[in-house]
């Protein structure tokens, strides 16, 4: 029996070998210092056999989870120590005894146990994978866990992939959307987008939107998208069962409703379902509607208790039972419109008046009864209209204005003669053919409508230059004035009191067609006063041409020229001066010709000018054609051409001139000068004209 060899003193660790493992030749080992000789010394008590037999066992907590830990020992010297060895003891000069056991198990961690894996730390030099420990930049970018199984705890550097270092400069891949198959795309836009967009489309191309689908169809139905109804404009083009239709589905969106001219509407069925689909009124016109049921207008009355604006204008339906709905159900309502309803009178007024406190406008054309004291005593304790519209009522009286402004029995002011009562907050009056007015009424406006900036008095014939004196000296906000048909007024009122009022600068339009006393007199100091107008009606007056050249003098100087040769005018002025017996073609050619004037360079502009502001005319019907031919061109910046018809138009009136040199047309030619010569005479001594002949033009 043979002897068996004595077993080796360090029994190796159970664990299985390393793979791709080559054998390592020994060498001298390289002399040491520092902290590389603590840590060699460190792993070469890690790899003592005496500690590989003591077999700790493992915790029973796992504080870390169950992720693999690294050592302390190599976070904190920098470096990897998994595969190093001891220096060589035998005398083959090979060391093949695995460490199995991690260095110094100061700390209870997971990382210890046989059953864990180890981390693989790799290296990489010169881009080849090298076994010699080296110093990575990071020791855990090099790190990756090995998967627990049946793999060794020591696996071959080369056998591991790479890890990069950087992760998060790696460029993203913005992942590819896939197309959907089958997409609506109208179908799953939200609601709200597909109201903006049908926004953009007037109501006849909403109907004819509404028929190319079911989906369409209900997004033009909408009611979102006709909160202002207003007919008026489309109600031609649009069958009532549509109209009716629209209102139906809108009915609780509607809040401005104008109906004015439509007739689709006015069947009383077709009203009934109107008036039941609306219930949040707040302005509404049913202007024109004259064949609207009674009971229909008070249903929807009752049923719109917020209405601020209620035109009415000429319905049969209104009766004086309408406005006492009105009081008791509109108390909101600010303005109101029964001008030319027949069948109500001025008691119907006074209960709107009483019932709606808010009232600010009240347009009553036509209506009679207001020389009732009551009702203008009404008026005036309510102080809240700004503007009175009681055009056509004829039998107002003198009483009933003064009753309205200064009210019932007023105190008088001893010193001023003056009723002392708050001033009126009146901004427009309109008192035109009130023919039982006179001049007593109207000064009872002075002194108490400051904030005055309308007044209409056309076709009030008995008034006078003493009814306007007073009153223009104290209206300094008047913009509109209109004085047609007073035949009673002069001169004086014109060149001492309108052209020397405060109101003069802001005055924008006058009206004096057919007062026949007034003339050049009167309104020269009026044209160079007032340098804003923009209207002037003189037809049937003795005015003549000079007025028409100072009419353009004051544009010319009042306008800013442009340098631009493309640049479009406007209209600046408007004058109406047909069946004027002293205004000639010359007068009408002098504004032709500063409509299309272009100055030449001077000294003060090194380039041409052109006008940014013409005059408009109607004049005598045989030279309209070429009055609005000339402001065509002239409006669309054709200057050249408009120049060329003026200097071709004059050509033919003088060459008709010297054709009617003898005869009938020289002696016509002569008494007309004759005539304005003295009328132009007479004028400036303050007498009466003496010319009432008969003027052919």
């Amino acid at each position: 029996m043979e002897n068996t060899p004595p077993e080796p003193a360090v029994q190796f660790a159970t664990e299985p070998p390393v793979e791709d493992s080559a054998v390592i030749a020994t060498e001298p080992a390289p002399k040491l210092k520092g902290k590389a000789r603590l840590l060699h010394g460190l792993q070469r008590i890690s790899s003592s056999p005496s500690l590989a037999q003591l077999g700790r066992k493992r915790a029973t907590s796992n504080p870390y989870g169950s992720r693999v830990a690294l050592s302390s020992v190599s976070l904190a010297s920098g470096r990897s120590y998994d595969n190093s060895y001891p220096p060589p003891s035998s005398g083959t000069g090979y060391f093949t005894a695995p460490t199995s056991v991690p260095a110094t198990p100061g700390i209870d961690s997971p990382f210890f146990g046989s059953s864990y894996n180890r981390l693989a730390i790799q290296h990489r030099e010169q881009g080849v994978f090298s076994s010699e420990a080296s110093a990575p930049t990071s020791p855990l970018s090099k790190a990756r866990p090995i998967s627990r199984g049946n793999i060794s705890p020591f696996i071959s550097q080369v056998a591991i992939s790479e890890l990069v270092e950087d992760y998060f400069s790696l460029p993203v891949k913005e992942p590819k959307l896939a197309r959907r198959e089958n997409f609506d795309f109208w179908g799953e836009m939200p609601h709200e987008v597909k109201l903006a967009i049908f926004s953009y489309l007037t109501p006849k191309q909403l109907m004819q939107t509404s028929i190319v689908s079911k989906s369409f169809y209900e997004a033009c139905f909408d009611g979102q998208l006709w909160t202002c109804f207003d007919a008026s404009e489309f109600y031609r083009d649009i069958p009532a069962e549509s109209v009716a239709r629209i209102i139906v589905a809108a009915g609780p969106f509607v809040k401005d409703l104008n109906l004015r001219g439509c007739v689709q509407v006015e069947h009383y069925k077709r009203a009934e379902v109107v008036v039941k689909a609306c219930k949040n009124l707040i302005n509404a016109t049913l202007e024109g509607c004259r064949n609207f049921q009674r009971s229909t207008l008070h249903s929807l009355l009752k049923s719109n208790e917020r209405l601020a604006n209620l035109n009415l204008t000429g319905l049969t339906a209104v009766t004086n039972g309408t406005c006492k709905i009105i009081a008791n159900s509109c108390p909101s309502l600010e303005m109101f419109n029964v001008s030319w309803c027949t069948h109500m009178d001025a008691r119907g007024i006074r209960a709107v008046i009483l019932g709606c406190p808010k009232l600010r406008d009240l347009r009553a054309g036509e209506v009679r009864g207001f020389h009732n004291l009551d009702l203008a005593q009404d008026i005036f304790q309510l102080n809240r209209l700004e503007k009175l519209v009681l055009s056509g009522c004829v039998d107002i009286t003198d009483e009933a204005i003064k009753t309205m402004i200064v009210g019932n029995d007023p105190e008088i002011d001893i010193l001023t003669d003056r009723p002392i009562v708050p001033v009126r907050r009146l901004r427009h009056l309109d008192l035109s053919q009130c023919n039982r007015l006179t001049s007593a009424g109207v000064k009872a406006l002075a002194c108490f409508v400051p904030n005055l900036e309308g007044l209409q008095l056309s076709g009030c014939t008995a008034l006078t230059d003493s009814a306007l004196m007073d009153l223009l000296a104290t209206t300094p906000r008047l913009a509109h004035l209109d004085l047609e048909e007073i035949a009673e007024l002069t001169n004086v009122l014109l060149s001492e009191h309108l052209a020397k009022a405060p109101c003069a600068p802001r005055l924008k339009h006058l009206s004096i067609s057919y007062c026949e006393n007034l003339g050049d007199t009167g309104m020269l100091p009026v044209v160079r006063a007032c340098t804003n107008l923009e209207s002037v009606d003189m037809d049937n007056t003795k005015i003549s041409d000079l007025v028409l050249a100072e009419a353009t003098s004051m544009i010319r100087a009042r306008s800013s020229r442009t340098t631009c040769a493309h640049s479009r005018p406007r209209v600046g002025l408007r004058m109406v001066v047909y069946d004027c017996q002293n205004v000639t073609w010359t007068g009408i050619r002098e504004v032709l010709s500063r409509n299309s004037e272009v100055r030449k360079p001077t000294a003060n502009s090194s380039s041409a000018t052109y006008p940014t502001e013409i005059i408009s005319m109607k004049c005598f019907y045989g030279w309209q054609m070429t009055v609005e031919e000339h402001t065509k061109r002239v409006l669309r910046g054709d200057l050249p051409a408009a120049a060329r018809l003026e200097r071709k138009w004059t050509e033919y009136m003088m060459a008709n001139e010297e054709a009617s040199t003898g005869g009938a047309g020289a002696r016509r030619r002569r008494r007309r000068a004759r005539e304005a010569q003295m009328l132009h005479a007479d004028e400036e001594e303050g007498g009466v004209a003496r010319s009432n002949g008969c003027a052919v033009m």
